[in-house]
């Protein structure tokens, strides 16, 4: 994906928005082949958080926002995408529905990992420590699959209008 397509694939903020929004400077040294979507924080505004993914064959992004750094707890907490457990290393990320009801403050969230690595974890790119990752019997495409398919329901739930 390119910044532009990025850019113009946000689903929930509006243009001008998305047009101001820091976007990674890194996209071409980026895993694409081990990334599902890609997930980065805002460096400027450490509560913000954006994903983009492919969905139905087209790119769509999603703006979040996380409680600050004070706010977490270091609980022991799963990501709702990956599965991967981490100790205090998960947010409850909060994105604005797209369309009026956004506009009109409904939004949805789920619990994400901190650094939206979902895809490095699930397959064994990045080390989540100790734990992290319990025993399955799903070999890593299911494993990858699952997430996936976590990935695309939180989204349907985002631009469920």
């Amino acid at each position: 994906m390119t910044e532009q397509e990025i850019r113009t694939a946000f689903v929930n903020c509006t243009k001008g928005e998305a047009k101001r929004l820091a976007v990674p400077r890194d996209l071409a040294e980026r895993p694409w082949e081990d990334v599902d979507f890609l997930g980065w924080r805002d460096p400027r505004a450490p509560d913000r958080a954006y994903l983009a993914a492919e969905m139905d064959g087209r790119p769509v992004a999603v703006a979040l926002r996380s409680p600050g750094t004070a706010a977490r707890q270091a609980r022991r907490a799963m990501c709702s995408l990956c599965l991967t457990t981490h100790t205090g290393g998960v947010s409850l990320m909060i994105a604005p529905r797209a369309g009026r009801s956004g506009q009109q403050g409904d939004s949805v969230g789920t619990y994400i990992c901190d650094d939206l690595a979902c895809s490095l974890y699930v397959r064994g790119k990045k080390p989540a420590g100790a734990g992290a990752r319990l025993p399955e019997s799903l070999t890593l495409e299911e494993k990858i699959e699952r997430t996936v398919a976590n990935l695309r329901a939180f989204l349907a739930k985002v631009t469920a209008g």
